[in-house]
């Protein structure tokens, strides 16, 4: 190749170049969101067909901070279809509590042994190393906003509590929800990183931060 061929050949600017660099690492962490921030809601994205929704960061660590007081210094948490709850527990801590995510998307099988693969059309088919009633805490947002989801979801968040809930869920579903789990409706209201049509609400079965007082 003579030196004026090699001349006409296209080079990139140091911007170009710099913002394809960026690009081709954002894709390989996508691929692979287990090699850096692997914590950080969003790092799955939402698959709406699954109807995954993620909290705001500020409503994941609220969330996050409620159950690490009720599990109490050594307690173990079970996050059940709210992996943004259990990205933000992992992001805070690693050593001071035990803390499950039951998910139906595996792609949440980056997370290890943290992750149990769970399916609420099937509430109790769990492992055999998961006992009834051995999470201080369980923090659950059923995907549906139906009586069925709600009900099925129910039987696990019972099967795993040793007796404190935290649950998200439409406002829609108050009545049912005390009904099944025994829980009040909350004063904080859980905000998502997409803006959803249906009002969505916490309830729980114990004292309370988030003001159990409606």
């Amino acid at each position: 190749m003579s030196d004026t061929e090699d001349d006409d050949t296209p080079q990139l600017s140091s911007h170009a170049l710099a913002a394809l660099q960026e690009f081709y690492a954002e894709q390989k962490q996508q691929a692979d969101p287990g090699a850096h921030d692997k914590y950080n809601i969003g790092i799955i994205e939402e698959n709406w067909q699954l109807s995954q929704f993620w909290y705001s960061p500020e409503t994941a660590l609220r969330l996050a901070q409620e159950v690490i007081t009720a599990a109490g210094e050594g307690g173990r948490i079970a996050c059940v279809s709210a992996p943004s709850v259990y990205q933000k527990l992992r992001e805070l801590h690693r050593e001071d509590f035990s803390v499950c995510i039951f998910e139906y998307d595996k792609r949440f099988a980056i997370y290890g042994e943290d992750f149990i693969f769970y399916d609420y059309n099937n509430p109790l088919d769990l492992p055999e190393h998961i006992p009834a009633h051995s999470f201080d805490v369980v923090v659950a947002d059923p995907p549906y906003l139906s009586e069925e989801c709600l009900r099925k979801t129910s039987e696990t968040i019972k099967y795993l509590t040793k007796a404190k809930i935290l649950l998200c869920t439409g406002a829609v579903m108050e009545e049912q929800a005390a009904q099944l789990l025994g829980v009040k409706m909350c004063k904080f209201i859980p905000r998502h990183t997409r803006n959803l049509a249906n009002e969505f609400r916490c309830y729980v079965n114990f004292n309370s931060g988030l003001d159990c007082g409606l």
